[in-house]
């Protein structure tokens, strides 16, 4: 446009990869539309183009947020200073104008043109750079706050199940010592098989404050219940085969008359059963050791990668079952009594 007028709206619908810009003049008429990138070069091309339309500017964007805080700052350095236009708003002003289309540059124009009928929208200050420091730290913080209490309240979840004296006995969310503790023993007959005096030495070597009120509040806890309360056992699985099927590692043959031979991945099987051992073999096959080096034997056999990781999976679900059954750690090496 080379006619130069004394006011114009501009509208924004702010993206993260690009933005749309619309301006209207004093009689709501659309006198420019323009996809902008999210580039510094981009935006200041825009910002100078919309500057020369006229003597004054006013600027509206429906979004505040990192999608453009380099919109914002560029803006803010010219000394423009937008208005933030509420997303509800514009959703809600669209359907004061015709047509049923959503598209950018529609949302801009309506943005523009929300803008200029209305002078009641807060402005958009851009922080200062502490500000903005200061807001990732506690934006960060947050985030580790929220994991911390989501990590808590499961650990006393668990308790609660298997021992609910222990989860009365302490603040979770403050007890720096009785999470210390559970990295050492979790159950009653584990804790009073160590006895305070080694429980308390044990707790003051790791920096635990009042380790002698945390041993004791533990113990008392552990002397309260004498009932060992199980997840769970084998006795559901008398051997591997059974725990691979539960887990859905076995495939299930599907035959009728001389149809013989069709395996079929199968439909009832404990999906998180599955994706534990699933993900299991995917962590081990990442390091040399025999857990890659059958993945990669399974791989020159002619398996793609998915079945080479379930035949993977099969394997460790044979291993554990063992470890179970025999309730032994696993150790590289066959124990002296099985090689013989």
């Amino acid at each position: 446009m080379t006619e130069r007028r004394a006011r114009i709206w501009v509208g924004i619908d702010a993206g993260k990869g690009h933005h749309w810009a619309a301006a209207v003049d004093e009689s709501g008429f659309q006198v420019w539309s323009k996809k902008i990138d999210n580039d510094e070069a981009a935006i200041l091309e825009a910002v100078a183009e919309a500057l020369a339309m006229a003597g004054a500017v006013d600027w509206a964007i429906d979004l505040s947020g990192t999608a453009s805080a380099l919109l914002l700052a560029l803006l803010a350095s010219h000394g423009q200073k937008p208005v933030y236009v509420p997303g509800r708003t514009v959703n809600r002003m669209s359907g004061a104008y015709r047509g049923e289309a959503k598209t950018d540059a529609r949302d801009a124009f309506v943005i523009a043109e929300t803008s200029r009928l209305r002078r009641d929208f807060a402005a958009v200050d851009v922080p200062a750079q502490l500000v903005a420091d200061l807001a990732l730290l506690v934006a960060h913080r947050t985030d580790l706050v929220a994991d911390r209490v989501r990590m808590v309240n499961r650990l006393r979840d668990v308790l609660t199940g298997i021992f609910p004296a222990l989860e009365r006995a302490f603040d979770w969310s403050g007890s720096k010592g009785a999470l210390t503790l559970l990295t050492y023993r979790q159950t009653p007959a584990g804790i009073r098989r160590v006895g305070r005096a080694r429980l308390e030495s044990w707790l003051r070597k790791r920096g635990v404050r009042s380790a002698d009120k945390v041993a004791a509040t533990a113990l008392e806890a552990a002397g309260a219940q004498h009932t060992v309360v199980a997840a769970g056992d084998l006795s559901a699985y008398a051997d591997a085969g059974r725990l691979a099927s539960a887990a859905g590692l076995v495939p299930v043959p599907r035959d009728s008359g001389r149809r013989t031979g069709n395996l079929h991945r199968p439909k009832r099987y404990s999906r998180r059963l599955r994706r534990v051992f699933y993900m299991s073999a995917q962590t081990s096959m990442i390091k040399d050791g025999p857990n890659r080096g059958f993945y990669l034997k399974k791989r020159a056999e002619g398996c793609g990668h998915v079945q080479a990781l379930i035949a993977l999976a099969r394997r460790r679900v044979n291993v554990l079952w063992a470890l179970l059954r025999d309730g032994r750690e696993f150790t590289p090496a066959q124990p002296v009594a099985q090689a013989a």
